[in-house]
């Protein structure tokens, strides 16, 4: 069985694929352990400046597995492999074309460059199967509008690359995201690895702030919602492609 996480490196950078894509690239235990191993050895390259988090497939990331648990613990799971992104010594850039869905937002969130393309579609759908986007508000809401958030956390509607952009939640929108990055990529490898390690060091500080501050009530707050009833039906509801029961239909 090949790997779910496929590494290359050259240039200054290495590429973390995330290539999963029979479940979107979920956030799987395989898939988080076998990325916690790639960036293990990213950092210690002393020849990468930079590591590009991209996908195979038509989603970046999907979030949370909904058919198993999220690396064994849930939601603390998920806090700390957020906190390792924005925590990792080098930049990490996300190469995003395709959709990013819950959890996926978070890892988003997570890096400090994001790049979307024309295809890349955005949601933050928690609330449309009775949880909430507890656990990835702490990269989320410090780097994206307040008005935006109150709308998408509360509507679950689905956005594009542009807005995204104008929120905050990615860097920029371009057609050809490969070019765009040329001169990203280009400026991180002119940086020297302390300078880059500092620099990031500034910018991150307030999200950092956030994880040591909320991941304890916010993993609890997730557990709590995931295990209710209402968590449960919707769960299922999505699972088994129907409206949950809760849904009220416009009235004609």
């Amino acid at each position: 069985m090949g790997g779910l996480v496929r590494r290359e490196s050259g240039d200054g950078v290495t590429t973390l694929t995330l290539d999963s894509p029979h479940n979107r690239n979920a956030l799987s235990a395989r898939l988080v352990a076998e990325l916690y191993e790639a960036l293990g050895e990213a950092e210690e390259d002393g020849d990468a400046r930079a590591v590009v988090l991209a996908h195979t497939g038509n989603t970046f990331c999907a979030g949370a597995d909904l058919s198993e648990p999220l690396e064994g613990d849930g939601p603390r799971g998920l806090a700390r492999l957020l906190r390792t992104v924005v925590a990792f010594p080098k930049p990490v850039v996300a190469r995003v074309t395709g959709h990013v869905r819950a959890g996926g937002t978070g890892l988003l969130a997570a890096c400090d460059i994001a790049v979307a393309g024309p295809g890349a579609t955005f949601a933050f759908t928690e609330a449309r199967i009775g949880v909430a986007p507890a656990v990835i508000s702490m990269p989320v809401l410090p780097r994206i509008d307040a008005r935006a958030a109150a709308r998408y956390y509360l509507t679950g509607e689905r956005f594009g690359p542009q807005e995204a952009a104008r929120i905050g939640l990615v860097t920029l929108a371009a057609e050809d995201p490969d070019a765009a990055l040329v001169p990203v990529l280009d400026g991180l490898r002119r940086g020297s690895p302390q300078g880059l390690a500092e620099s990031k060091r500034l910018v991150t500080r307030e999200v950092l702030d956030a994880f040591d501050r909320d991941t304890d009530t916010l993993a609890e707050l997730s557990a709590r919602l995931f295990a209710s009833e209402e968590a449960r039906e919707g769960m299922t509801a999505f699972l088994e492609r129907r409206d949950p029961a809760w849904l009220h239909p416009p009235t004609p």
